[in-house]
Parts: structure tokens; C-alpha cells; sequence
């Protein structure tokens, strides 16, 4: 018995050195291990790092009665982030993880994502792999197998736009006065009760303030003198002229016609004559309520001969009386027309008033000198002025919250755009320009929204909604919401879209000065290959804004110069 259980002992303690042996030979091995990282860099899109590793476990390296974990690790400054543990087992372990072979080896694959901060820009992703054989458990190690992360896409400006309302200022208004004088039956003489209507009145206080003001100017004076269409055609003529004459004689003395010079006076009057007023009886008779009013109007359709008409229409004798008292009279008449020009205050009263006078001018020219002011204070005061003058005016808040915006008094111009809102809910414009300030508090996805719901406001929201894709890693669709605009950011979605050569055309033809255009570029050229370029471009970027050598020291953008004196000359 003691033999046999010297024998049990024996096999039992040679099968545990044997397991132990098994895995200090994996670990000896380790280093066969192959591993390939997709991408080959890692990089940053849509706030995510996303890679596969794909490794290649070589013929007699897995001990048949192992399990084996393989985990990814990116260790940076301040942290790690350890991703997804993937599993496999030798042929002769019980479990339902992937077999490898040990005589023929096999692949493994580790995908893996994590959300990227900034301090892990510089850092190293490796595999690290723990082996186990029963109780037994040996760390094999870790092997890195990629250096740190692109974020080229952080570099996206986020300057979202927001649009101003247009006023409706104009320095030039063009106004008119109209009255008219009706006569007696085959009269042309003004009569004195005629002076006396209130629209001759308006009239003549219409033509007081021009001559009186001289931001007031005639531009036109129309005399229009009419007959009835009933009588004779040649008298009708005579009465036509005559009612012209007696009109403008009238008019001559209220306007002061004598102190004109005679091409003035060529230039200024226009006057006409209509003896028979067929057009205005048409007109009456349609908007009447008389009797036979269809067969009137059907005789006027039918005849084009005057004396046939008067005589048909005479006919209906019942009806030719209701004429002859309530439609011909309004015929015999002379129609003045006054056009004037009144010119308003120039660009520098405009300004002066607006600063230091705002309730002498009206919301249009409130809104104008705003427009006109040299500096965004001198704006914001102006516009704050309207608020105050005409707080329902929804142009005036959404402007003071534009400038606000550039004044970076961002809850100001969220209050502004609020109260525009208020007064005119669901406008495009104030509805893109919440979406710009959500966008810059960081509220993202709300900005989308608003954005999306105010694409009747222009070209802007596009650009706006361009940002966010860069943001999202949907470059192609950025590209598509830049194509209006050549910007930093154009180039930049170009460039993450793989569209190396477009975005180098458009990074060259960018006019906004910006030094981050001068490191854009660099970049640019380095994924096309071109040192010259990017040392360039690099240098002048550094020369502009010193603090972009730290960035670029560690931009693996760059990698392929980390080893160039001259770069590194640039960075040090």
C-alpha cells in the first residue's frame, strides 16, 4: 500500500511541475506574440476611441490545458482605461471560449472603445495576457502595441453663427397726397365748397410742410382732369380741358408755380385730359347696387362706339336716372396728385441720435444705427435703447442678443433671444440663434434640434449643423453642410473626410486671419507628405501663438518628424 501511495504522490507533484512549467514556457514565449492595431494610430472621432487588435498565436505556444485572457490597457497620465477581457482556451479545457490549436496556433481579435479625454492624447495601449492552468495563475506580461491618439478633430472651431434681423430704413420715403375736385354739370369753375373738403385741406397742408422743410422735395405733380360720358363728345373735350385748367390754376398758387423756374415747372407737372371717363363709369357701376346693373355693364362689353353707348344706356330710362344722380356726377372731376421726397437724417445724426438721443428716432432707424456703429458696445447700446423705446419689437431683442454674443455675454444673449422668442415664437432666425447659444453651453444634442428646426433662416444654420457633424465624426455630411463656406473648419472636414487635396485648396483661400490656419495646414501637409510645408506653416503657427509647440511636440499628426532637427528645433 505505502507503494502505491509513494506512486500516486510522485505522479501527482510531476503533473503539477508540468502545469507550472507549461506556463512559464508561455511566459518565456510571450514575446512570439504578434499583434496588428486597426488603426494603425488610434484616434479620436465623435468623442470616441474605437480600435481592433488583431493578434496571431503561434504554432505549440498555447498549453492545451490553459486559459488565457487577453485584455487591452491605454495607460496615460493620470489613468488607465482597461477595455474588454477576451478569453480563450487550450483543446484540452472544458469551457465555451475560442479553442486554440496548439500544434497549429490560431488568431485572436480585441475590439475595444472608450471615451477620450484630453490628457489622454500622449499615452500607450498594450495587451496585457494572464494565463491560467487550473489553481495556477501567471501574468505573461503586456506588450504595447500603440502610442497615444490623433484628436485632430478637437481642433474644430466652434464659432456657430447667429443672424442679425435687417431693418427697413429708408433715407429716402417716398410719399404722395391725393385729393379731388368734382364740378357741376358742364362747368369747369372751382367752387369754393370744393376748397373746403377735407382732403383738399390734407392736400394743401401736405404741400405747406414741402415747401416749408427742406428735407422735403416735389417729385411730381399729376393733374388728371375727366368729363361724363354723357352729352356731346366735342363739348365733353372742351370741359375736360377746361376742369385741367381750372385744377391747375388752383393748385399753381397753393404750390407757388410762379416762383419756379419754367423747366421746373416742365419737369414737375404732368397733366392730362379724359373727355369721356368711360373706364371710371365702369369701375362705378361694378361697385354699385343700381338696377339693370348687368345690362349696363353687358352694353359697355358689347359697343365700343360712345354715342351708341349713351344711347343704349339712356334706354333704360328708369335706370339712366339713378345714373344721371349718383354715378355721372362723381365723373366730372379733376384728380391732383402731390409726389414728394422727404431725406432723413445722415449716417452721422443717425449715430449721434442713437447714443445720445434714441427716442428721437423710430424703431427703422434705431435699428439702422445699430447696424452703422463701429464697435460692438456702441451696438449693444443702441440696440438696448430700442428694447427700451419698443419693447414688442422682436428684431431689436434678437439684435441686442447677436451682439451680446460677440461681446461673449452669452447669458445676456440667451436672455435677449429669449424674450425675442417670446414675441415671435418659432421665427427661424431667433430659433438658430438658441441653437448657437446651446450649442456653445455645450448642449449639444438641444442645438441640433433648434438648428434643424430653423433651416428656413439661410446659409448660417448650415454652418452651424456643419459643427455639430465634426463633432458626431460625420465628416462626409460636414463637408456637405461647409460647401458654402471656405473656413478653418471647411478645410478641417475635408481633411477628416480623407480629402487631402481639397482641403489644402481650401485652407489656402480661407481669408479670416487665424494662426490655428497656419498649424491646419501643417497638418494638412503632413498626411500628404510634404516636409517642406509643414515645417513652414509649423514655424509661423509657433512664431504667432508660442503655446503651440507643446501641442505640437506630441501631435502624432507629426510623428513622422518627431525624429527632424528642424522640427524638432521648432518644438523644443
Amino acid at each position: 500500500m505505502k507503494r502505491i501511495n509513494y506512486l500516486a504522490s510522485f505522479l501527482f507533484a510531476a503533473i503539477i511541475l508540468s502545469s507550472c512549467g507549461g506556463l512559464d514556457k508561455m511566459k518565456e514565449e510571450a514575446s512570439n506574440l504578434k499583434y496588428n492595431v486597426t488603426p494603425k494610430v488610434l484616434e479620436m472621432h465623435g468623442g470616441m476611441v474605437k480600435f481592433t487588435i488583431n493578434g496571431d498565436i503561434p504554432a505549440e505556444w498555447f498549453n492545451k490545458s490553459a486559459i488565457v485572457e487577453f485584455t487591452p490597457v491605454y495607460n496615460y497620465n493620470g489613468g488607465e482605461v482597461v477595455g474588454e477581457t477576451k478569453t480563450f482556451q487550450g483543446e484540452k479545457v472544458e469551457a465555451n471560449n475560442k479553442v486554440i490549436a496548439f500544434e497549429t496556433g490560431g488568431a485572436i481579435e480585441l475590439p475595444g472603445e472608450f471615451k477620450y479625454e484630453e490628457p489622454m492624447r500622449k499615452g500607450e495601449l498594450s495587451v496585457k495576457v494572464v494565463a491560467s492552468v487550473k489553481d495556477k495563475k501567471l501574468e505573461l506580461g503586456s506588450l504595447k502595441v500603440a502610442d497615444g491618439i490623433i484628436s485632430t478633430p478637437l481642433l474644430v472651431q466652434v464659432d456657430p453663427k447667429a443672424i442679425t434681423f435687417p431693418d427697413n430704413f429708408q433715407r429716402v420715403k417716398a410719399e404722395s397726397k391725393v385729393a379731388d375736385i368734382h364740378y357741376v354739370i358742364q362747368r369747369s369753375d372751382v367752387r369754393k365748397t370744393e376748397l373746403t373738403s377735407d382732403d383738399v385741406k390734407e392736400l394743401e397742408k401736405f404741400v405747406k410742410e414741402t415747401t416749408e422743410k427742406t428735407e422735403k422735395e416735389f417729385k411730381g405733380i399729376i393733374i388728371s382732369a375727366y368729363a361724363s360720358p354723357d352729352g356731346p363728345e366735342k363739348m365733353n373735350e372742351r370741359l375736360s380741358e377746361e376742369r385741367k385748367k381750372s385744377a391747375d390754376q388752383y393748385l399753381a398758387k397753393v404750390v407757388g408755380k410762379a416762383k419756379m423756374n419754367k423747366d421746373d415747372v416742365t419737369a414737375l407737372y404732368q397733366m392730362k385730359s379724359t373727355a369721356e371717363d368711360w373706364d371710371g363709369f365702369k369701375k362705378l357701376v361694378e361697385a354699385s347696387t343700381i338696377q339693370d346693373k348687368d345690362i349696363i355693364l353687358r352694353v359697355l362689353s358689347m359697343y365700343s362706339d360712345p354715342v351708341v353707348r349713351e344711347k343704349e344706356i339712356k334706354n333704360i330710362s328708369a335706370t339712366y336716372k339713378v345714373l344721371a344722380d349718383e354715378i355721372l356726377p362723381q365723373l366730372r372731376r379733376s384728380d391732383i396728385v402731390v409726389n414728394v421726397e422727404t431725406t432723413g437724417f445722415s449716417d452721422e445724426q443717425l449715430l449721434d441720435f442713437a447714443v445720445n438721443k434714441p427716442d428721437t428716432l423710430n424703431i427703422e432707424e434705431l435699428l439702422y444705427a445699430g447696424n452703422l456703429a463701429q464697435t460692438n458696445e456702441d451696438k449693444a447700446k443702441i440696440y438696448a435703447a430700442a428694447t427700451v423705446k419698443y419693447p414688442g419689437c422682436f428684431r431689436a431683442w434678437n439684435n441686442l442678443g447677436y451682439t451680446n454674443m460677440k461681446l461673449k455675454n452669452i447669458a445676456e444673449a440667451k436672455a435677449n433671444f429669449e424674450k425675442a422668442n417670446e414675441i415671435k415664437s418659432g421665427d427661424p432666425i431667433i430659433t438658430n440663434n438658441l441653437g448657437v447659444i446651446a450649442l456653445l453651453n455645450g448642449d449639444k444634442e438641444n442645438a441640433e434640434k433648434l438648428f434643424l428646426e430653423s433651416t428656413d433662416a439661410g446659409k448660417s444654420v448650415n454652418y452651424n449643423l456643419g459643427i455639430l457633424k465634426v463633432m458626431a465624426g460625420d465628416y462626409e455630411a460636414a463637408v456637405n453642410y461647409f460647401q458654402d463656406f471656405k473656413s478653418f473648419n471647411t478645410a478641417l472636414a475635408m481633411l477628416l473626410a480623407g480629402k487631402n487635396d481639397s482641403a489644402m485648396k481650401t485652407i489656402d483661400v480661407v481669408e479670416e486671419e487665424c494662426v490655428m490656419n497656419y498649424y491646419l495646414k501643417a497638418v494638412i501637409a503632413a498626411r500628404i507628405g510634404n516636409e517642406g510645408i509643414v515645417l513652414e506653416n509649423l514655424k509661423t503657427a509657433i512664431e504667432k501663438k508660442a503655446e503651440l509647440k507643446e501641442m505640437a511636440k506630441t501631435d502624432l499628426e507629426f510623428r513622422a518628424y518627431f525624429a527632424n532637427d528642424t522640427f524638432k528645433s521648432l518644438v523644443e
